[in-house]
């Protein structure tokens, strides 16, 4: 399985961070302390500029100080958590008290730091705010695993050729920031290798969201990747920042790019090349810094041909291209990913493996479904099988190997191949007076054949 982004991320990760105090030594201590450790520090005096600061793009951190003049920065907290709910918000005051603590706390702040502070006391309460977001990065990861049903099932080892090189591919363009574009069929684990690639790229401390593109449709789409605002359209009726912002200094994985509308593929093109958009019902042109892999199972040549999908957008995503190849060209996988599906999905039946018939009914399907169809087979197996193997018996029906069809020079009665012919010949046209031309026999020859047989 690839390493957990807790462990690869590096200890001074790059953060984008609000300093909102009305004091200019403040904000100039604060600022030198945050950028020696290469932060991206913006420095604004009060509440109205944080506000503006925050509606024009994403911060992982925020100081705040609690008096901005007239202005409570108790107030500000709420405001700027609407814009960027995964915002970390230190709260600083020289007026320090238990019950001011209590109540920054209560309006969604992170941490409290008392001034006077050293640089040493800024850097803790940034690491503190790092290993937060790691662990609802992980915890969020988690539970889209959880989902989608997938958790601890599928790793990246692989005695295929083709797949080991998809995987090298894929660890060499991780340090890269550059677009990947992840090709193949319906799960065959192109969402799997898509996080590995955040996993082992720099930004793998960050959020890695996933968007599935079918599943929406165009308005609700561009919803899910940009935000909207509240009263945008009939249900939007509250703010919601998007996929996009969420993403901020992460990995946004596009599932099934193929299927996105094509109205709102200009939108995406546009982000890509700028790293600008709105929010759906809202004119403030917003960016964010956020790295995009793509996946489809669709030909998007044929589809850029088809005028399904933008030539410009198809280049634009296919930077880095990875193939992942179906089971079927992975023949030694099937088994390795089969063990692994059993000792997850029958651990609490003790089940001890595979039946020599099973293991040769596994090795010898194509598996057009790919590791899902595979998954579903063996949780199948695990739920009916009552033994300490699964055997061929457990396997659902299109798996058990067919009795080797008649061909032509078999030992057979005559009548066997008659009424092979006459089915294939059946099945292949639309009318009963076409297949009786094919078989150069008459209508009513044909409905004795049929009865002979009982088709």
């Amino acid at each position: 399985m690839f390493m957990d982004s807790d462990r690869s991320a590096k200890s001074n990760e790059t953060l984008t961070i609000l300093v909102v105090d009305d004091e200019t030594s403040i904000r100039k201590m604060l600022m030198t302390s945050l950028e020696v450790e290469g932060h991206r520090v913006v420095c604004v005096s009060n509440s109205q500029d944080a506000a503006d600061a925050a509606a024009h793009r994403s911060f992982d951190l925020a100081f705040v100080d609690l008096r901005l003049g007239s202005h409570s920065g108790l107030d500000l907290i709420p405001a700027l958590i609407t814009q960027s709910p995964w915002m970390k918000i230190v709260v600083i005051t020289a007026y320090a008290s238990i019950d001011t603590a209590v109540q920054a706390i209560r309006n969604g702040a992170a941490d409290y730091l008392p001034k006077p502070f050293t640089p040493a006391q800024v850097a803790a309460a940034v690491r503190t705010a790092i290993e937060l977001r790691r662990l609802e990065n992980r915890v969020q990861g988690l539970q889209d695993a959880l989902q989608r049903g997938d958790v601890g099932e599928i790793d990246l080892n692989s005695r295929s050729p083709a797949m080991q090189r998809a995987v090298s591919l894929a660890r060499q363009v991780a340090a890269a920031d550059a677009m990947v574009l992840v090709r193949g069929e319906s799960g065959t684990g192109k969402g799997v290798l898509a996080r590995a690639i955040h996993s082992w790229s720099p930004r793998a401390g960050k959020a890695f969201s996933v968007v599935s593109c079918p599943s929406l449709s165009g308005e609700l789409l561009e919803s899910e990747l940009f935000g909207h605002v509240k009263g945008a359209f009939t249900s939007a009726v509250r703010d919601n920042p998007g996929r996009v912002a969420a993403s901020e200094g992460g990995t946004l994985f596009l599932d099934e790019i193929g299927e996105m509308p094509v109205s709102l593929q200009p939108k995406l093109l546009r982000f890509l090349q700028d790293r600008e958009y709105e929010r759906v019902g809202d004119n403030i042109t917003r960016r964010a810094d956020v790295r995009i892999i793509a996946a489809t199972n669709a030909n998007l040549e044929d589809a850029v041909r088809a005028g399904r999908f933008r030539e410009d957008l198809y280049y634009r995503l296919n930077v880095v291209q990875i193939d992942v190849p179906p089971l079927r060209e992975r023949p030694d996988d099937v088994i390795h990913f089969a063990e692994r599906f059993l000792k997850l999905l029958g651990a609490r039946k003790r089940i001890a493996g595979f039946t020599p018939a099973a293991v040769n009914a596994l090795q010898h399907y194509t598996w057009p479904g790919n590791l899902r169809e595979l998954r579903n087979a063996v949780e199948r197996a695990v739920i009916v099988t009552t033994g300490d193997y699964v055997g061929l018996e457990h396997f659902p029906a299109s798996l058990v190997p067919k009795p080797d069809e008649i061909q032509i020079g078999d030992p057979i009665p005559l009548d066997q191949v008659e009424e092979l012919h006459i089915r294939r010949i059946l099945s292949a046209t639309k009318s009963l007076e076409q297949a009786a031309e094919i078989l150069n026999i008459d209508s009513a020859t044909l409905w004795r054949r049929r009865k002979k047989y009982g088709i």
